[in-house]
C-alpha cells in the first residue's frame, strides 16, 4: 500500500535547521513550512534589505513548489509574518509581481520578532499539480 503521506526535501534550499521538512505532500496538498530569508548556501539575510529578504523567501517557496512538482499557480494559501507592518506595501508589491494574476488566500501578520532577527517568514499550502 502506498502511504498517503510523502515527505519532500528540497535540494536547492538550505537543509532544515530543525526536526522538520521544508515541504510535505499529503492528500493531494503540498504543505510548505515557514521559509526564512536564508539562501541555499545557508546565508541568513539578517542585514539585507526588506526587499531582498522578501525575494529570498519567495524563491525558497518556489523551490519547495518545484520539489513537490507543482507551481505558484497551484498555491491555495500563503501566510506571511512580518516584523514591521509598515513594510506591508513593499511586500505586497513584490508578492504581486511574483505571483502574477493568481490570487490565493493570504494572511499577513505583524509579529514582534522572528528567528535569527529576520524581517519576514512565509508558509504556504498548494495543490499537487495533476
Amino acid at each position: 500500500m502506498i502511504s498517503p503521506f510523502i515527505q519532500s526535501h528540497t535540494s536547492d534550499n538550505n537543509p532544515p535547521g530543525g526536526h522538520y521538512s521544508h515541504c510535505c505532500t499529503a492528500g493531494g496538498l503540498v504543505f510548505i513550512s515557514g521559509q526564512l530569508p536564508i539562501t541555499k548556501e545557508g546565508v541568513k539575510l539578517v542585514n539585507a534589505s526588506f526587499e531582498e529578504q522578501v525575494k529570498q523567501v519567495l524563491e525558497n517557496i518556489n523551490e519547495c513548489l518545484i520539489s513537490a512538482n507543482t507551481t505558484r499557480n497551484m498555491l491555495a494559501q500563503i501566510r506571511v509574518y512580518i516584523t514591521d507592518v509598515d513594510n506591508w506595501p513593499i511586500f505586497d508589491k513584490i508578492y504581486a509581481d511574483w505571483i502574477g494574476g493568481h490570487k490565493p488566500a493570504r494572511a499577513v501578520l505583524n509579529v514582534p520578532q522572528l528567528h535569527y532577527g529576520v524581517a519576514i517568514e512565509a508558509e504556504a499550502v498548494a495543490l499537487v499539480a495533476s
